[in-house]
Parts: structure tokens; sequence; C-alpha cells
């Protein structure tokens, strides 16, 4: 018996230690030819269920034995933990197949280290502050509640007393909702705190300032008894960081803004009178005139940034957004003047009248008269190789891909046609750049105005329609400014999402449109700084705020889960049931433009490189072309995403070289100011009033 007894104790001992060790498999799948569409899926046995998988894929729950959406070519870590606590650590790599997996999977972990450097936080990283984003109190909404639904929500009855301490999913109110009673619970652990009374109504889309109000369908609170950190689903805390690049972006505008005395707001007059012509002298050396050299560069950087990039910033970082994008683009219209005006002064016309400029040639000759020639042919050549990149990444096959992408949205007959509708761009842009700037110049003069006109006139319909909705609309952009909810990061977090959205979008310090203001007609370098300083204005102050303004008058700026460009449709539909159409329109007009600028700005990079020779060029345009087709009629993914960054890294050798030259641009602009004033610029109306008398 007591054998007997003994084998059984043994046989229940290695029973139990095999039942604690956890054995997991994987079916790791690859569906398509599509990017970043792999899947893990895991079989736990084992240990003590139920399971834990933490994920390092961030958009993973901890309850999901199954990671979607990964990246094929790329190591995914999983700790899968039993309720005793016994875990164990695997990875598994999803193959990749297809040539645009293996494309994609290469460049996603270069555009991970890149965006280290682009998005470092230097403050988090020096202790000054705590990047995670914590919750003190977690609200509870109307149940169902949804901004797009025509409803009234009333608050019929409280069930817990203000005060009283309740946890998840205590009932605590019953609500109607158009009449129909819900009982509504609560989503947290805490002391509930009551925002109304028994009969008030909680939130009612037919009245515009619940519309518009940032949170008008909350209507109670949990106050947490310790603040809580944002999770994602993987359980990594959320975190608001603030980075590098908008740093480094925005402080260097604020430097030049006091260091040239507000040129940005005390120039503004002068900039519209050159841009009108009032100053244009046939005769000066270049090739375009001031309204072309302008309308080229704005066309470089209006585009998706100022649709998607601004509902995208709006939804992340509420109303508020709106005046720090506004400051941001103010300031960076010094930048631009700087650097545009340093484009001028170092450019190089050759005996056929063709204009080389840039920041290739203010870095190199600008920095070798301070005697630091090294340093200025280390960042020239620098940036002529991110400049290259950015032409045909950001400013080419981004452009055609995203512009497909939206067009065959609204027009599905588009749809699997990338190639064909690529070959058809790639003809279009290339008839306007192969007669090179005053080609580009011409078409973008005409472009721009319109499509930019086309979508002022519609958002200014979308305002005017929701007029009765600018008391509320102005609250929530000033309170949601200096008094925003910890949800979205507090004063800082909304802060660092406009300044962001601002600088990426009107791309002011990065140096790209000093490429295009060089070929301006003029003998007075700063007269095409003043011109310039309009870009950051046009871009952000008028067509970012005009997109932020349709977003939150039309209260789509408490939609969650829809994409940036659907977003604004979405909005402008609201009004004008046919304006998406117009809009996917403008988008790729706005896509267009931004080719065939971005074009030359690569060309000058190239030929800065490779010489100055046509058939230098030549070879670039063509590239440029195939490049077109390529983006249209494929998916990148992170080959895109790395080529848009390198527009942001453009700003880095640049800016340095506007901080060793702001005191040469300061002594020209003093004496620019003084011929201004003195009458010795060439002025229209005087030649003509000459012209007339003799």
């Amino acid at each position: 018996m007591r054998k007997y007894l003994l084998s059984m104790f043994f046989l229940f001992s290695i029973f139990g230690l095999s039942a604690q060790e956890l054995d997991v498999k994987a079916n790791i799948g690859n569906p398509s030819n599509v990017i970043n569409n792999g899947f893990i899926e895991l079989d736990v046995t084992g240990g003590t269920p139920p399971y834990q998988y933490k994920w390092s894929n961030q958009s993973t729950s901890l309850e999901s034995n199954r990671a979607e959406g990964l990246t094929e070519g790329i190591s995914y870590e999983v700790v899968v933990t039993d309720s005793q606590g016994k875990s164990v650590e695997k990875s598994y790599t999803v193959k990749a197949e297809a040539i645009t997996e293996h494309f994609n999977g290469t460049f996603a972990p270069i555009v991970e280290n890149m965006g280290n450097v682009l998005f470092w936080d230097p403050f988090s990283a020096i202790g000054i502050y705590d990047p995670v984003v914590y919750a003190d109190l977690k609200r509870i909404e109307a149940p169902e509640w949804d901004a797009t639904e025509k409803v009234k929500y009333v608050l019929k009855e409280w069930l817990v007393e203000e005060g009283e301490h309740v946890t998840e999913g205590d009932p605590v109110a019953i609500v109607t909702k158009n009449g129909e009673e819900i009982t509504a619970n609560a989503n947290a652990e805490g002391s509930l705190k009551h925002f109304l009374d028994e009969g008030e109504v909680i939130y009612d889309s037919e009245n515009k300032e619940d519309v518009i109000e940032q949170g008008a369908q909350y209507f109670a609170s949990i106050e947490y008894d310790e603040p809580v950190a944002l999770l994602h689903p993987n359980g990594d805390p959320q975190t608001k960081n603030i980075p590098f690049i908008v740093v480094w972006l925005v402080l260097g505008a604020l430097f030049f803004t006091l260091r040239l005395g507000f040129i940005n707001i005390r120039g503004f007059r002068h900039s519209l009178q050159l841009a009108k012509g009032k100053f244009d002298d046939p005769n000066a050396p270049g090739q375009v005139t001031h309204f072309q050299a302008l309308a080229t560069a704005v066309s470089g950087t209006v585009g998706l940034g100022n649709i998607a990039g601004v509902a995208v910033a709006i939804s992340l970082g509420g109303a508020g957004a709106t005046m720090w994008m506004i400051l941001a683009g103010l300031l960076g219209m010094s930048s631009k003047f700087v650097e545009c005006t340093l484009g001028v002064k170092y450019r190089f016309i050759n005996s056929e009248g063709r204009v080389f400029g840039g920041p290739m040639n203010y870095l190199r000759y600008g920095l070798e008269k301070r005697n630091k020639r090294g340093l200025g042919k280390f960042l020239a050549g620098f940036f002529a190789i991110l400049a290259i990149g950015a032409s045909f990444g950001g400013g080419n096959m981004f452009q055609a891909n995203q512009s497909f992408s939206i067009l065959a949205g609204e027009f599905p007959m588009l749809a699997g046609n990338g190639f064909w509708f690529g070959i058809v761009v790639a003809v279009l842009v290339g008839i306007v750049i192969i007669g090179g700037i005053s080609s580009i110049a011409k078409v973008t003069g005409k472009i721009v105005p319109i499509m930019a006109a086309v979508y002022v006139i519609g958002a200014f319909v979308v305002i005017g329609v929701n007029f009765g909705n600018i008391g509320p609309a102005f609250s929530a952009i000033w309170d949601g400014a200096f008094s925003p909810s910890a949800l979205k990061g507090g004063v800082i977090g909304v802060l660092i999402v406009g300044f962001q959205r601002a600088a990426f979008s009107n791309e002011a310090g990065v140096g790209s449109a000093a490429i295009a203001h060089s070929a301006a007609k003029t003998n007075y370098p700063p007269s095409e700084g003043f011109v310039a300083l309009l870009e950051p204005f046009i871009d952000t102050v008028v067509v970012c705020t005009l997109t932020a303004l349709v977003l939150i008058f039309t209260g789509m700026h408490e939609v969650e889960g829809v994409g940036g460009v659907e977003l604004t449709s979405t909005a402008f539909g609201s009004v004008i049931s046919w304006f998406p159409y117009v809009l996917a329109t403008a988008v790729f007009l706005f896509a267009f433009s931004t080719m065939i600028s971005w074009s030359y700005y690569g060309m000058r990079a190239w030929t800065y490189l490779f010489g100055k020779s046509k058939k230098n060029e030549m070879i670039y345009k063509s590239l440029f072309l195939v490049f077109v087709v390529v983006g249209a009629s494929v998916s990148l993914g992170a080959v895109l995403d790395f080529s848009d960054m390198m527009i942001l890294a453009m700003s880095f050798p640049n800016i340095i070289g506007l901080y060793f030259m702001i005191g040469e641009v300061s002594d020209d602009l003093k004496e620019y100011t003084h011929r201004l004033k003195a009458g010795e610029l060439f002025h229209k109306t005087e030649k003509k009033e000459a012209e007339a008398a003799s």
C-alpha cells in the first residue's frame, strides 16, 4: 500500500510539474503580397489559464493571442504569462515574400532609427519632465454616443450619490436616448462626481454648443485614488514627447524672429506689394517673377498635410492645437525670410541664364566666406543628398501614392489601376518639368491660386453655414489651448501637436523653398525674403487654420477612429454633399503641383553633386518620372516614411548654416530697407510715369 501511494504521489508530482510548463506554438501567416498584413496566432498549453500576452506590437491587446497588421520581415517579441506568474518569451518573424514586402521590411528598422533621432525627446531624456500621460479621472459619456448621430440624451435618474465610491461596471445612472432608457455604468473605480442634475440634457445634436464643445457628451467623472498612467493595448504606457525636430525648427524660427525685429509682422505689407508685382524689374537677373517663385514654393508645401495632417492633429490635440499651429506658422515666416534671402544672394547664373541656387550654395560659399570651408562643404553635400532622397520620396512617390488612394476612394473605377494612373501622372509631370523652372512656374502660377481659391471658398461656405457656432468654436479653441484635458496631454501635449503640424506643413527652416526663390528676378536678395515669408502665412495661418475651423465648426474634431482625409471630407460633405469629389480632385492637384515643385528642388541638388550639364538634368528628370509610376502603383510603407523623414532631416544642415549667417542677413535687410525708404528701388508706377512724360 505504501509503495502504491508513493508511486501515485510521484506520478502526480511529474504531472504537476509538466502542467506548469508553458508550451507555445505559433501559426504565422502572410495572407497576400500586400505589405503590413502579416499575423501571428499563438496556441498555448500548460501552466494555469488564463494567459496574458505582452506583445512588442503596441496595438495588440494583452488578452489577445493573435497579433495582426504586422510588418513582414520584422521580428516581434511576445511574453506569455499564466495566472500563476509563470512566463515564457518568444520571438517570431512573418516571412517576407513579395519584393515590396522585402523593401518595406528592410526600411522599417531604418525608419525606426531615423525616428529615434528626429523625434528624440531631449527634455524627458535629462529628466526635466515625465512624458508618460497620466489621468487623475475618467469621464463617463452618454451610452452609445456617436458624434455623427442625430440624438438627444437626458439624465433621468442618478443611481449613485455624488462622492460615493464605485467600481467598474456598477450602474451609476439612467439616461434616455431619444426617449429610450439606458443604464450607464461606471467605467473605472473611484469617487463619482456629477456634472448635471436629474432631468438636465446631457447632449443634443440640435444644440450647436453641444456639437462644438469638446466633451459635451460626458455627464460624470470618476476620480481615481491615485493618478493612473494611460496605456496602449499591449500595456505600454502612453507618452506625449517633445520631438527634437520640432524644438529645432521652432527655436530656430523664434530666434530669427527676435534677431530680425519681428520681420514676419513688420514686413508683411511690403511682402504683399512685392508679390503683386509692384517692384518687378523685367531687366533684373533671374528666370521667374516674385509671384511665380512664391507660387512654386507654395505648391511644394500646400498639400496632403494641410488636409489630412491637420485632421490628425486636431483629433490628437483637440481644438486647442489650432492656436499653437497658427503661432508656429507666424514664427516660421521669419525662417523663410532668412533662407530665401540667402538663396538669392548666393545663387549662380550661368551664361545661358539658368539659375543654380539654394542651401547648397549658401551653406558652401557662405560658410567658406567665414573660414569654415570644410564645414560648409560637408553641410552642403549632406543637404543635397537629403534633398534628392526627399524629392524622390516625400516630394514624389508619397504624393503619387496618396493621391491615387484618395481618388480611388471617391472614383471606384480607378481601383486596381495604380500603374496606369502613375503612367498618366508621369506624362503630365514630364510635360511640365521638361521645360525647367520657367515652365514649372507658369503651371504653378495658375494651379496654386485656383486650387487654393476653391478650397478656401469651400471652407468659408462650411463655416458660413455653421456661423452660429462661432462662439462655441472659438471657446473650444481657447479653452483647448490653455486648459486641455489630460487625455490630450495637457498644455504641453496640445502645444507640441500644433507646433508639429505647422512645422511639418510649411517646411520653414527645411531650406527647400530657397531653391525655388533663388530663380526670382531681383537685384536685391532681401526682396525675395519678403516674398517668401508669405508662404507659411498662406500654408499654415490660412489653409491649415481653415481646415481646422471646418472640423471644429462641424463638430468633426470629436469623431474618433476616422482617417485624416476621410475626416476632412466628411466635414465638408456635411454641408456641401458633392464637395468630397471636389476635395479629392483638389488633393490630386495639390499632389501634382508638389511633385513638379520638388522635381526642381531635387534636380538642383542633383546638379550640385553631379554637375550642371543639361545631360545630368535629363537623367534626374527621367529617374523622377520613373518614381512617379512606382509610387502610384506600389505600396511601399516604410520606404515612403523614410523618404518623407528626409525632408525634415534637411533642416539640420540648413538651420546650422542660417545661425552662422544671420548677421549677414540682418545687414542686408538694413541696407534694403534704407534703399526702399529712399525710393531707390525699381517701381512700376514710377517707370510708367517717366515713360509717359517722355
